[in-house]
Parts: C-alpha cells; structure tokens; sequence
C-alpha cells in the first residue's frame, strides 16, 4: 500500500470532516450520550469550520492512499518549544498500517525544525485506540482533567506529553 502525506488542502474539507467526526464519535461511544457526540461532532467538523481550520493552519496533513484521504493530523507549537497535536484520525480500515505513525511522524520534525523540545497531546480516558498508539511512541501521562459537559456529562480527558 502507498501512503503518500501532503498538506492538508480545502480539497480535502469533505474527508477530514468525515474522518474526524466519525473517528471522534467512536472514540467517545459508551461514555458521551448521543445527543453530545452528534451536536459536538457537527459543531467541530461541520465543513465550513474544518475548512477554516485547514486555512489557518490546524489541519495540517493528510495522508493519501489510492488518491482517497485516509487519515489526517493537525497541530502547532502553542508556545515557546512546546508542540501540540490537535488531531489525529485515521479512516477505520485503514488503521494499523502505520499511516498515524506516519503522520506523527511529519508533524513531529517539521515541530523540532520549528525549534519544540516537547510535545503535549490530549487523549479521552479509556481512548484504547488513542493512548497506546502515544505511549507506544514515548508520550507519558502527566495530568487527567475532569470536567462537565454541557449536557451534565462527565468527560475526562487526559494529558500527555514526550521530550523530542
């Protein structure tokens, strides 16, 4: 299979929207009521803010297989020598091929070129897809917040970070 990591384009809104909103649903099923995952999935990956996010910089990279979105990362330095990963999803059949490896991967250099020292994610407790995928690449738990939803749920999001 060939994997082929670009820049994330307007082009690409109508699959990082489907890719995200599916990925993060699945990644909250079973802890988050319907009514959350559905009304937050269209607030954030609706079209026209994941093509606002894409222009400004948040998405940052897709990755292409068989000229088809099969995965996508975004993320910046948010402040001195610090890297953040916003998002990282990848198509369910196409996971387990390395693709979120190598997508890390990209974001990760351009970030050291950049000058970060350190990387921070946020993962949702219990993410088994998500916080094995970081572990497994050097990140390290270091804070677990907990707050309500909007909707009076609890949500627990946990920290993580590496050295790069």
């Amino acid at each position: 299979m060939d994997i082929a990591i670009e820049t994330a384009v307007t082009e690409h809104v109508k699959s990082i929207a489907a890719i995200c909103s599916f990925g993060w649903k699945q990644t909250v099923e079973g802890k988050l009521s319907e009514k959350y995952r559905n009304k937050h999935a269209e607030e954030w990956y609706n079209h026209e803010r994941v093509k606002a996010d894409i222009e400004q910089g948040s998405y940052t990279h897709v990755a292409i297989v068989n000229s088809k979105v099969a995965g996508v990362i975004g993320g910046a330095i948010t402040e001195s020598r610090v890297s953040q990963v916003f998002v990282l999803y990848v198509e369910e059949k196409y996971r387990y091929k390395g693709i979120g490896r190598q997508l890390l991967n990209i974001l990760t250099e351009e970030h050291k070129k950049a000058g970060a020292t350190e990387q921070w994610v946020s993962v949702q407790d219990g993410n088994q897809r998500g916080i094995p995928f970081y572990e497994a690449r050097g990140f390290r738990k270091q804070e677990k917040k907990s707050v309500v939803t909007d909707t009076g749920e609890p949500f627990v999001n946990l920290r993580y970070s590496r050295s790069l």
